[in-house]
């Protein structure tokens, strides 16, 4: 495995996501649960001393305790606070979202969809709605720590790092470099007043007015440009600077934005019923002139389709095949030496797939070798023997880590891929066809992941015989669904001929007979005195 840095021999940084005023976030790796973290690195001008960072440790674990009894989906879990080995630096691990992040909404040129913007501020209210109740108070609300997830539904970043890190104790007269973001920040907080709910309140306006004009609601040359103006300079109200935003909401956001805490909304509810009528129905459909950035999640979704199904396996992000094309996949005119190189490459992928895989790290296995998959396929062909392999070790992986919505549809594409380069009945296709089956029944769709076994098993016995190992796997398996759907006569009438051959070719001493057999025991305790026939 290749040199990766580890804190607290548990977590490892494997790629930097961004670097902001607090510190570095990291992608990063639990070996311990096998599952991606993201770990945050509290900037080291914040940890000065290893007194320090002990305070900080200890305030961190009194807010997270806090923080945690925030029960909402769209705040994101804080697992652990680590200290690093000098003690002079603090690593927050967290939960990992795949989200797209609010500045990438916020474009002067291109004003985002009203819908768009209040359903953001919305989603933000009802997140707010719960911490308050707690009561916590954000402190740092801004775009940077707004993520929207692939579903479209949005997830707060960042509740209490600000008060770990007390950015609320800013005061207009401080000199040096004072933490925290000035274009979000309420007059009382520059000033170094008490924070409180209507705190956030005020930030959040600012960031409406961001996404709705394009701009930040101020603008300076320096940090004492922008905390002035938040305290003294009246904001521009938004119609001058757009002229299709309703005055109600409009009037909302001036509202939210003045300078005095006591004269802003009540509190995050109102604000939240305020922004309902901008809010599309259920049942609407997206409305063509209303499109978002390209690539973004649309925010309106949840609004639009509330308390819906998860979307169909295989319509999640991911690897998704493209249509087979007409012709035979002839690999891209790529130099012989970068080919060579390439596959040097997946060489070195797969020994650290291996190794990972040996270390039961089934998540990172398929992490480290999806990286590889794209730049391979491109520079191969999707359908080479070595882009196979690599998509065959993904899915592997991702089964074995349990992710069997992932795992599904690429074992599906795998055995479509293999049927064309080797035929319906080659031993790749079929393995595929019947991990897929099984992945269906671990998702509970045991009809189809029958049907899916029955018609890999008629095609096994045809080839090899009724006790080759895959076809002893099958049956083996096919006895099992039987007896998870409640069909226990019908899986005693396959379990009970599979445990005569098993007896005859491998013995009775043999595991899987073995196995088989106590099976059999608990079924027929089942059927004892009734009817043979299916319940």
């Amino acid at each position: 495995m290749p040199d990766v840095r580890r804190i607290a021999e548990r977590y490892e940084l494997l790629e930097r996501f961004s670097h902001g005023g607090m510190g570095d976030v990291w992608r990063g790796y639990d070996a311990v649960l096998d599952r991606p973290v993201a770990v945050k690195l509290i900037r080291p001008q914040a940890v000065t001393s290893p007194h320090l960072a002990q305070e900080l440790e200890k305030r961190f674990r009194r807010e997270a305790r806090i923080t945690a009894r925030i029960r909402h989906p769209g705040v994101p879990q804080v697992y652990d606070a680590v200290l690093g080995e000098s003690y002079e630096q603090l690593f927050l691990v967290m939960e990992l979202v795949d989200g797209v992040p609010l500045t990438a909404y916020a474009h002067p040129d291109r004003p985002l969809p009203v819908s768009w913007a209040v359903a953001v501020a919305a989603q933000v209210a009802t997140v707010l709605s719960y911490a308050h109740d707690v009561p916590v108070v954000h402190r740092d609300l801004k775009p940077g720590n707004v993520l929207v997830a692939r579903d479209g539904t949005v997830k707060v970043l960042d509740f209490g790092i600000a008060a770990i890190l007390r950015t609320d104790v800013t005061k207009l007269t401080s000199t040096g470099n004072p933490l925290g973001t000035h274009q979000y920040m309420a007059p009382e907080q520059v000033r170094g007043g008490r924070v409180t709910p209507r705190t956030d309140l005020y930030a959040l306006g600012c960031v409406l007015h961001e996404l709705l004009c394009g701009r930040p609601l101020f603008q300076g040359d320096s940090e004492w440009q922008l905390m002035t103006q938040h305290v003294g300079a009246a904001p521009t109200p938004l119609r001058r600077l757009r002229a299709d935003v309703p005055a109600a909401l409009e009037e909302l956001v001036l509202h939210l934005l003045r300078k005095a805490p006591e004269a802003r909304p009540a509190d995050v509810q109102e604000v939240y019923e305020r922004l309902l009528p901008f809010l599309p129905l259920p049942g609407d459909g997206p409305v063509p002139r209303e499109a978002g950035p390209a690539g973004a999640p649309d925010p309106t979704g949840i609004f639009r389709h509330p308390c819906a199904p998860r979307s169909r396996t295989g319509a999640e992000d991911g690897w998704r095949p493209a249509a087979p094309a007409a012709g035979p996949d002839a690999p891209p005119l790529v130099p012989a030496a970068e080919r060579e190189a390439l596959r040097e490459r997946i060489r070195e992928v797969h020994a650290h797939y291996v190794a990972l895989m040996e270390e039961e790290r089934y998540a990172q296995a398929a992490e480290v070798v999806g990286e590889m998959t794209e730049p391979a396929a491109r520079a191969l062909g999707s359908q080479s023997k070595a882009v196979l392999r690599l998509r065959t070790w993904r899915a592997v992986s991702r089964q074995l880590a349990g992710d069997h919505r992932a795992a599904l549809p690429e074992f599906e594409a795998l055995a479509d891929a293999y049927e064309r380069v080797s035929g319906q009945s080659s031993e790749e296709a079929l393995e595929c066809r019947a991990q897929a089956a099984r992945c269906r029944g671990e998702l509970g769709q045991v009809t189809e992941a029958l049907a899916g076994l029955h018609g890999v098993l008629d095609a096994v016995r045809a080839i090899e015989g009724d006790v080759s190992e895959s076809a002893v796997e099958l049956r083996r398996d096919i006895g099992m669904l039987l007896l998870a759907q409640g069909r226990a006569a019908d899986a005693f009438d396959v379990l009970e001929p599979l445990h005569a051959d098993l007896c005859v070719v491998f013995g009775p001493g043999d595991e899987l007979t073995a196995e088989v057999a106590e099976t059999l025991a608990v079924i027929r305790l089942d059927l004892d005195g009734g009817s043979r026939s299916t319940p």
